[in-house]
């Protein structure tokens, strides 16, 4: 293991830990204008809160160009016990950071004894986003939502990011990516103080829904191969994925009543 001075010492920043012994979390990658839309692309995320928590969803689709380059990418992961993840924008830039986040909360707790607060998670991840700037400035934009349960004020919390690192904290509902707008007027339409957790999902599936209606970056359901968007909630208890048969079942009632109209 690497020793450091006191005066040197990287401290609790894995980032900061891996520049000291000379790696760069965030090269600086040198890419064309016309390269762009050949790097796959991750499309509509969206986080609300309900009574108790908050609910993660993201659809499985990744677009390079006019291009669907994958079906099944997890869009929405879990960070931590008690936090979540989701990333819109330029796919491979942002699996990176995702890993290098999950692997900060825990050196942080390993190094510390403790966890990290929930704004402290918040604070970090802003600080990687900003990191990325050079590469966001040449088209590699990462616009991550970060969200998770608080047990020093008991309620779910969500915030959403630009591509300068600016964290903005939305108290009912964010969303992100090409069909952010749809989605966004769904929940807006929707959303209401104290949703119960079947609700909040219910109404995560619908905004998901309508977005991969109108917008073509964003996928649906695909019922003939059995993908569905990922959905999790997170609380008290921690995070928990919804199961692809409950979200069967939550789109057939969609599909039911969209034919009846």
């Amino acid at each position: 293991m690497p020793r450091f001075s006191a005066g040197d010492d990287p401290g609790a920043s894995f980032p900061e830990l891996l520049r000291k012994v000379g790696l760069d979390p965030f090269p600086a990658i040198g890419v064309s204008a016309g390269d762009l839309g050949a790097f796959p692309h991750a499309t509509t995320c969206l986080a609300l809160t309900y009574d108790g928590g908050v609910v993660m969803a993201g659809d499985r689709r990744a677009t390079a160009g006019m291009s669907i380059s994958h079906r099944t990418m997890d869009k929405v992961v879990q960070a931590d016990d008690l936090s979540g993840v989701a990333i819109a924008g330029t796919a491979g830039p942002a699996m990176e950071m995702i890993k290098l986040f999950q692997l900060q909360l825990e050196y942080y707790e390993k190094v510390e004894g403790q966890a990290l607060s929930l704004e402290g998670k918040a604070n970090q991840l802003s600080m990687m986003v900003r990191s990325n700037l050079p590469a966001a400035m040449q088209g590699l934009i990462v616009v991550p939502i970060f969200a998770g349960y608080d047990p020093l004020l008991s309620r779910g919390r969500l915030w959403d990011y630009d591509a300068t690192g600016g964290r903005y904290e939305e108290r009912d509902f964010v969303a992100t990516g090409s069909g952010s707008t749809l989605a966004s007027t769904v929940l807006r339409v929707g959303w209401r103080q104290q949703l119960s957790r079947d609700a909040a999902i219910d109404l995560a599936a619908r905004a998901l829904w309508e977005a991969s209606d109108a917008d073509t970056a964003t996928g649906g359901p695909d019922v003939l191969r059995g993908i569905y968007p990922i959905v999790a909630s997170i609380d008290s208890a921690g995070w928990t994925r919804v199961a692809d048969e409950k979200l069967a079942t939550t789109y057939d009632t969609i599909m039911g009543e969209v034919r009846k109209r």
